[in-house]
């Protein structure tokens, strides 16, 4: 069996203030030529469908459009699961109107938690979608106040799940956590509930399972097994991302429960890179409409250099001069107190504070004149 694992869409998100919409529309198309080329069993999507609970209208009309395409025109089961930037009532609300053969959707949590099942040559293979859930929830669902971490909530639900996975079957778990071992990046909003930070959910928690297919890291990646799986976000959201390469995970369940998986790489509209040299090695560059995070090398300080560089990277969203990081890095230490009495040596002593560089004899000619033309003033005043 095949089934197509995909996560955390993010459909309304911005980046940098810029719209990601016709990103967005393009990586769902790759979905759907996907879903046409490799024909898998189930398509999966591991929570966080939207990026905030109540969405914009064009990422819903996105997802819609996506999803009536998709079951008109291929013959993939569908699994969604909320996630914890989406509405669970919002998510939930959309089983009402779908096929409970081919369809499997779960938003808020369920003492109950019924499979979908689907079979192939080798027998029954049985999908429970475990949607992500704070503990104040999971204490009234499962009526168990003793329900205090995301590591508790995780195993209330594969517990509810496990008696209804029929004897023999297959067994896949789809889930929105974040588990022991995994590599995050700056995108994704902390699952913190509890005094102490941010607590993770055992891999052993998923004992028993053929494969788990995980949302809410953006990072593709294993955590703790080679069957528990994030598939990774399907765009950059930020700056740290970049170089990630993006991609889907068609996984092929084998009849003894083994799985194999294979990347299909993403092709987004638009990469998040870094260009760093000076100014005019950067306008150089051929135009391109990536988001652009600009390090400039130049000593000086530049008029408006943003303006020039978005002339020829429009989606350029950061900029920083070498010097400065180099500055922050190094951490220098506090300067020792000057002398009010000596404003030359103050302001020299600031500017290289600041810097990391003392004043350029032009500089320091201006601070003199300034400060002549001050005392003169003072001296007039004075008269």
């Amino acid at each position: 069996m095949k089934f197509l694992h995909t996560a955390d869409w993010h459909l309304g998100r911005q980046f940098e203030g810029h719209s990601l919409d016709d990103d967005h529309a393009l990586v769902l198309d790759q979905i759907f030529t996907a879903l046409q080329t490799h024909k898998p069993d189930a398509l999966i999507i591991a929570g966080d469908i939207f990026d905030r609970a109540a969405p914009p209208e064009t990422a819903v009309r996105l997802f819609n459009t996506f999803i009536e395409r998709t079951i008109a025109e291929t013959q993939s089961a569908i699994v969604v699961i909320a996630g914890n930037h989406d509405s669970a009532d919002r998510i939930g609300a959309m089983s009402m109107l779908a096929d409970r053969r081919r369809a499997l959707v779960r938003g808020p949590l369920s003492a109950t938690e019924l499979p979908l099942i689907l079979h192939d040559a080798h027998g029954p293979v049985a999908i429970s979608a475990l949607p992500f859930g704070y503990e104040y929830a999971a204490r009234e669902t499962f009526g168990d106040p003793a329900i205090k971490s995301p590591a508790d909530v995780m195993r209330a639900e594969v517990a509810a799940a496990r008696p209804h996975i029929p004897p023999g079957a297959r067994w896949i778990i789809v889930a929105h956590a974040f588990v022991t071992g995994a590599a995050p990046s700056t995108t994704e909003r902390p699952l913190t509930r509890v005094a102490g930070g941010i607590e993770t959910v055992p891999s052993d928690v998923f004992d028993g399972a053929h494969y788990v297919a995980l949302g809410h890291i953006h990072r593709p990646q294993t955590a703790g097994a080679p069957y528990i799986r994030y598939s990774g976000s399907p765009l950059a959201f930020a700056f740290d991302e970049e170089g990630n390469e993006k991609s889907f995970a068609l996984v092929e369940l084998a009849a003894d429960g083994t799985t194999s998986v294979d990347l299909i790489p993403i092709r987004p509209r638009r990469t998040v890179r870094t260009l760093k040299g000076t100014l005019e090695d950067i306008l150089r560059q051929p135009p391109s409409d990536d988001f652009v995070n600009v390090v400039l090398t130049d000593d000086g300080r530049l008029i408006e250099p943003m303006k020039r560089i978005r002339e020829r990277f429009p989606f350029a969203c950061g900029l920083s001069y070498a010097r400065d990081l180099k500055s922050r890095h190094s951490a220098p230490s506090k300067p020792a107190a000057t002398s009010l009495d000596d404003p030359a040596t103050v302001a020299t002593e600031f500017l290289t504070h600041m810097r990391n560089t003392p004043p350029t004899p032009a500089e320091t000619h201006i601070i003199a004149g300034a400060l002549a033309r001050l005392a003169t003033a003072d001296e007039d005043a004075a008269a």
